[in-house]
């Protein structure tokens, strides 16, 4: 199907919540990164997100070029052309992107889409991330509003994190603190600064423990509940019913979380969980094994030519979409989302 229309990502996310499932938003560097995304949301029949953070996307823009906009714009194009081949529907995202790289990334692709939306066409991100976890809530919240006007503008999602997602990616370190878990008063302030889908939709990052890495499963200290008590506090303010879920949530950091502490977030109303860690092992584990095993083939040794067949990228980065796309199919099962991709 072609990349998600503005209404059918808002009919994937009104789905994701009435149901009490999650997309997996799934971070890609590449073409080959991208495809397997791909194919594991269709072999699990479902929809899904792809996103691109800063970091990747100057990556998929070459080491030459190192240019985030040009890179993010080249994927979300490869994109549009090669989904679709495919069954699902698929939204396209920027991932976590600090005060420091608005100007560099955000707002270029903001304008960009907005050019095609003038034209009659539909933009070329869903929906876009700003991370302000590393300023004072209230600048957060100020920078988030002027965002929002703008993204609504552009028919587009826009994210926000409020509270402190711990660990390191993409060259964003955050202590491990108090602020991992987001506050009663800063869901509140979130309201008051960007309303309840009046002034444009968004997602919300709210933070239980969420850490970035690589964790064994029951080393993170998550706390669900805080997700509930954000939503339980805000319905009370808007004079909703009880269990009422306002908050479009995103969880981050899912690496090593228990099975049954994800199912819990699903139920308060998270619809997109990210997955980047365990799908960047994925990838490069079958990598791994062919070079082992055929290290005599891939490398010219004692003056022999080596194995072309097995030097060729072509074999051994099929076997890492292949791994990369079970994985892909594994968080859908995870999230509930396998089997519940919209009908064309």
């Amino acid at each position: 199907m072609p990349i998600a229309t503005p209404e059918v990502y808002a009919e994937m996310l009104d789905r994701a919540k009435a149901n009490e499932f999650a997309y997996p938003a799934i971070n890609v560097t590449s073409s080959e990164t991208l495809n397997a995304a791909l194919r594991g949301l269709a072999e699990a029949e479902s929809d899904g997100i792809i996103q691109v953070s800063t970091g990747g996307a100057e990556f998929a823009s070459g080491t030459k070029v190192k240019d985030m906009v040009t890179g993010a714009t080249a994927l979300a194009e490869f994109a549009h052309v090669v989904a679709a081949k495919y069954p699902v529907n698929i939204a396209l995202h920027t991932d976590h992107c600090p005060k420091d790289k608005l100007d560099g990334f955000v707002r270029p692709l903001l304008a960009i889409s907005q050019e095609r939306v003038d034209r009659g066409e539909n933009p070329l991100f869903q929906s876009h991330m700003w991370d302000g976890s590393a300023v004072p809530v209230d600048e957060n919240l100020e920078i988030a509003a002027d965002l929002l006007a703008l993204s609504a503008k552009a028919k587009i999602v826009l994210e926000i994190e409020v509270g402190v997602v711990g660990g390191e990616e993409d060259g964003v370190d955050n202590e491990i603190n108090d602020k991992l878990y987001t506050s009663p008063e800063d869901y509140l302030k979130t309201l008051d600064a960007l309303g309840s889908g009046d002034r444009g939709r968004y997602l919300l990052a709210a933070t239980f423990g969420n850490v970035h890495g690589v964790y064994k499963p029951g080393n993170v200290k998550l706390r669900p509940e805080i997700l509930k008590q954000g939503q339980d506090v805000v319905s009370e303010k808007l004079g909703l019913p009880a269990g009422s879920k306002p908050f479009d949530l995103v969880f981050h950091g899912g690496s090593g979380s228990l099975l049954s502490e994800i199912h819990e977030s699903l139920s308060y109303g998270v619809v997109k969980m990210n997955i980047d860690t365990d799908t960047q092992y994925a990838f490069t584990r079958p990598i791994v094994s062919h070079m082992f095993a055929n290290y005599d083939g891939v490398l010219k040794i004692d003056g022999e030519v080596g194995n072309k067949k097995v030097y060729d990228p072509r074999s051994y980065l099929k076997a890492a979409e292949q791994g990369m796309a079970a994985r892909v199919a594994h968080a859908c099962e995870n999230l509930r989302s396998a089997g519940r991709m919209l009908a064309g």
